[in-house]
């Protein structure tokens, strides 16, 4: 089941939803037959329990028991967020174990449970969320590389405030009397991200193609630190057709024959532009190298000068 991008439910009617921290790792299927075997299956199907050694433990931590549960594995960064630029070097590691074991030491994963779809025989899809939670919850699934984090009935603004404050990805919303839909995207799972906005200076620009001919199909953007513009990463969605025509002209207006940014990008393609357009971005975090992540246009900022960013 797929979570639907959207907005915090109204205050009026938020008592009727769950929130719970939204992870950014691959999201697993975990099924316990309860023998002692455990299989991992991602997203797609694939089976992926050689790639996460360390959970294999959690097949003993119900005995007999036999669940099926849906989660979501992820790599903790120094603040016990969920970092997916970490999950990526355990990931793909399914035919290797030996480097996978070595990895485990390296970045150890952890499983983050959320929901159950099945347990001791009996499918539970049919049931309301809130009751497929209590049974999530009465399993007591703790253990040194999974965990059942907490979800919270109500109170969304201040859920969503509080993961905007520690730096989380966002929220999921889900609806108390849902039940559980399989390979379903549903509006009854509501996934709302903590967008942060940052202000950078465009460096250049790659040509759109098709419908976006003769106009930017992205801007590459900087930000200015000690007299250079380090390269923050590629911007190419948040723009209206008029707005994007528009910065066509300005940036035609700023070609330039040099790269201004501290290092070339590696980027193909790129046309190079004199750093004096300042935009506004919205984005969900940054890498270890600075780089915003899934940033979207916001806005140019004609009113900022670029002196205000450079100090």
């Amino acid at each position: 089941m797929l979570a639907t991008a959207g907005a915090l439910p109204p205050a009026g009617v938020e008592d009727r939803w769950a929130f719970e921290v939204k992870q950014d790792g691959q999201r697993a299927m975990v099924y316990l037959p309860g023998d002692g075997s455990l299989l991992v299956r991602a997203r797609s199907g694939t089976d992926i329990t050689a790639a996460y050694p360390e959970l294999l433990p959690l097949a003993d931590a119900l005995g007999p028991r036999s669940p099926v549960l849906d989660g979501e594995i992820v790599a903790l960064d120094e603040q016990g967020h969920s970092d997916f630029e970490r999950l990526q070097q355990r990931m793909g590691l399914v035919s290797a174990p030996a480097k996978a074991a070595r990895m485990a030491a390296r970045v150890p994963a952890h499983l983050m449970l959320f929901d159950l779809v099945h347990l001791d025989g009996r499918l539970l899809t049919k049931l309301p969320y809130a009751e497929r939670r209590a049974l999530l919850e009465g399993l007591g699934l703790a253990g040194p590389a999974w965990s059942t984090p907490a979800a919270i009935t109500g109170h969304g603004a201040e859920a969503w405030a509080m993961a905007r404050e520690a730096g989380l990805e966002g929220l999921i919303a889900k609806r108390l009397t849902s039940r559980y839909e399989p390979g379903a995207r549903s509006k009854s799972w509501v996934k709302i991200k903590v967008h942060r906005v940052a202000d950078v200076v465009i460096g250049g620009w790659v040509p759109g193609r098709g419908r976006l001919t003769g106009l930017p199909g992205a801007v590459l953007v900087g930000e200015p630190l000690d007299g250079l513009l380090h390269y923050a990463g590629s911007v190419g969605t948040g723009w209206s057709q008029t707005e994007r025509t528009r910065l066509a002209e300005l940036l035609q207006n700023a070609a330039i024959d040099a790269c201004p940014f501290a290092q070339v990008p590696p980027v193909a393609g790129a046309r190079w532009v004199l750093p004096q357009l300042v935009g506004e971005v919205r984005y969900t975090s940054r890498t270890r190298a600075g780089r915003l992540r899934h940033p979207s246009w916001h806005r140019l900022r004609l009113d900022i000068p670029l002196d205000d960013l450079t100090g």
